[in-house]
């Protein structure tokens, strides 16, 4: 008798611990993952080994694999991954500064502690934090202090160790989230909402890649679960570690996804609204008050920017 109480006192306990970001049970977490390697179609796309693999990724809309063959032997190399590192290190370099990484993401930090920050990088046109390579000289060309271009079709994200994104859908995009260096745990929910369903859990590793569409696992959150130091995440949080994960984003908007099907619905909404349908704009679930919020898909970096400033980085 003593032992079964004991037991169902450590089970009460565990259902009460449930921890940034997916606030879960570790019980939860394993029967999520269950549900994730069960799930028809697949919600990730690797090379299948089993019989069952190949059914659950014979589901996945064609268009969704050709984007993840395309990507198949993407990696970054040792020597970006090592000049990343170096630019994320939260401490500072011979010159008493910070890296540009480290910089960017407590300027993010600052303007919102809500969750950890990661970084946006764009693969088209100019972004928020361009000028400050510029300022340390990594850049010949002139600064400039705006927000940015919106809706780039490819993105590479840098997510620091227990760093994460707050809930979000992609609009009614079509797209790949493939995962380049270091490990990414990717949530699904049923819909965009706080108190949503969660349809399972899973890991990506380089070569792997989670996927979405505007009617299948179109809302997600995305965290990296690598050792970022002493302190929990959670808002406010910053880690204190040089570890991360990559990731490479392909977001195509309707009539860029020829291959999948269309509804052809109007949207009479405003202007704003309408960006919402598209990559131009995302929803997500504000932490402070569970609400909805819109956010503009502004870049913090260009990748003809970021990849000089990692050329340039002394590795020694």
């Amino acid at each position: 008798m003593t032992n079964s109480k004991h037991i169902k006192e450590d089970h009460e306990h565990e259902a009460c611990e449930t921890e940034y970001p997916f606030h879960i049970t570790k019980e939860e977490d394993r029967e999520l993952r269950q549900k994730a390697a069960k799930a028809i179609p697949s919600p990730v796309i690797s090379q299948a080994s089993f019989f069952d693999e190949y059914v659950q990724q014979l589901m996945i809309p064609p268009v969704v694999m050709d984007m993840a063959r395309k990507a198949e032997n993407m990696r970054l190399s040792p020597w970006e991954i090592a000049a990343m590192r170096k630019h994320l290190s939260p401490f500072k370099h011979h010159h008493g500064k910070y890296g540009l990484l480290r910089k960017i993401l407590h300027l993010k930090a600052k303007a919102d502690p809500s969750h950890p920050p990661y970084i946006r990088v764009a693969c088209t046109g100019k972004s928020q934090y361009d000028y400050l390579a510029e300022a340390d000289g990594h850049t010949q060309k002139p600064p400039h202090k705006d927000k940015g271009d919106v809706g780039s079709p490819v993105v590479l994200e840098i997510w620091p160790a227990q760093h994460y994104s707050p809930i979000h859908s992609h609009g009614e995009t079509t797209g790949i989230v493939f995962c380049l260096a270091g490990q990414l745990d990717v949530m699904l929910y049923d819909s965009l909402d706080w108190n949503a369903k969660k349809l399972g859990l899973t890991t990506l590793n380089p070569g792997q890649c989670a996927w979405l569409s505007k009617d299948t696992y179109p809302v997600h959150r995305v965290y990296c679960p690598l050792n970022g130091g002493e302190s929990k995440t959670g808002p406010r949080f910053m880690n204190s570690t040089e570890e991360f994960g990559a990731s490479f984003h392909v977001y195509l908007n309707e009539d860029e996804t020829p291959m999948m099907p269309h509804d052809h619905e109007e949207h009479h909404d405003d202007n704003e609204k309408k960006i919402s349908h598209t990559r131009n704009a995302f929803n997500y679930i504000k932490e402070e008050d569970k609400k909805k919020d819109k956010f503009k898909t502004h870049s913090d970096l260009s990748w003809s920017v970021l990849r000089r400033v990692l050329a340039e980085t002394e590795l020694s």
